[in-house]
């Protein structure tokens, strides 16, 4: 690999979300397959959710009354 000092990674380094290991450039922003795999099963079964308040009302669309 060339080590020129002039060349720009595409990506800056960050750590994995998942453990904080380095990531690798074949699962970014992860640092394995498996970092990767938890994730995708975090969003598959809705574990990232924004939850919405209940004191919210909803917009009455039909006008005023």
């Amino acid at each position: 690999m060339n080590s020129d000092p002039k060349v720009t990674p595409l990506r800056p380094k960050r750590p994995c979300p998942e453990c904080g290991k380095p990531s690798a450039r074949d699962t970014f922003p992860f640092c394995s397959t498996r970092c990767k795999d938890i994730d995708l099963n975090r969003w598959l079964k809705g574990a990232y959710v924004i939850s919405a308040r209940d004191d919210e009302e909803e917009p009455d669309n039909d006008g005023p009354k």
